[in-house]
């Protein structure tokens, strides 16, 4: 088949493509670098043409009040683009408990995205993802200093990018699934206590602080960040992830 990865040079699209590739596919990763624009249109008909999927990994380029706009524009964009080239299979990846989340724009933002796909006219699928080993530091990054790092007791389900990709990859070569498919890591921990692991293996003697108004997650009520019944559930462990940084 002949697969169009939108957003195919980022941290997930770039492992999707080399997946695909591998598997015997035509995966062609297009991006801002190749010449497609999501937002203006720029280069989106040229790159969804004969395309029989297309996997949608574009991100917005922030988690704040702009967020809306983008998905909705870029959507747009490539349902409509999509449409017109007869794709037969649209795949985006989501976030488990995206609509649960009410109190956060880029939940919302994704929410919307999710249900731009089901009003749309090309059979989809969806993937959600629980929240990214990878992004462990950088959600520590936005609350810390020089001696203590604070983070809420939000209970999160980590999973590796390259177990991410290889479940886009598989949905992507498959039927579309006209509906969603839950993925997580094997592993729930609070996000305080992934902190001081994640600080304990860097060699890092700063102090983590449960402050349950720091950062990102301290929105999210309860579990609704972990994988649900249904979901597949990832072979990394996050020790041994963080073992081959």
């Amino acid at each position: 088949m002949k697969i169009a990865v939108i957003g195919g040079t980022g941290l997930i699209g770039s492992q999707v493509v080399k997946n695909l590739t591998a598997a015997g596919h035509e995966a062609v990763p297009h991006a801002l670098s190749t010449g497609v624009n999501v937002i203006t249109g720029e280069g989106v008909d040229d790159a969804v043409a004969g395309a029989d999927v297309v996997v949608n990994l574009t991100n917005s380029p922030t988690f704040d009040d702009a967020s809306p706009a983008f998905f909705q524009t870029s959507m747009d964009n490539l349902l409509a683009a999509s449409a017109k080239a007869g794709v037969g299979h649209f795949v985006i990846l989501s976030i488990v408990g995206v609509d649960q989340v009410p109190d956060l724009v880029y939940y919302r933002a994704k929410a919307l995205q999710e249900d731009l796909l089901r009003a749309g006219k090309v059979p989809f699928s969806i993937v959600r993802a629980t929240q990214f080993m990878e992004f462990v530091e950088p959600t520590m990054s936005w609350t810390s200093d020089e001696k203590t790092v604070r983070l809420p007791h939000t209970p999160i389900q980590p999973i590796a990018a390259a177990d991410v990709a290889a479940a886009v990859s598989e949905v992507a070569a498959g039927a579309p699934l006209n509906g969603i498919r839950n993925i997580a890591g094997p592993e729930v921990f609070a996000l305080d206590e992934l902190g001081r692991i994640t600080l304990k293996a860097k060699g890092d003697t700063r102090t983590i602080v449960i402050d349950d108004t720091a950062g990102l997650f301290a929105a999210v009520k309860g579990d609704v960040l972990t994988a649900p019944a249904d979901a597949v559930i990832a072979p990394t462990r996050y020790a041994d992830w963080l073992a081959t940084r």
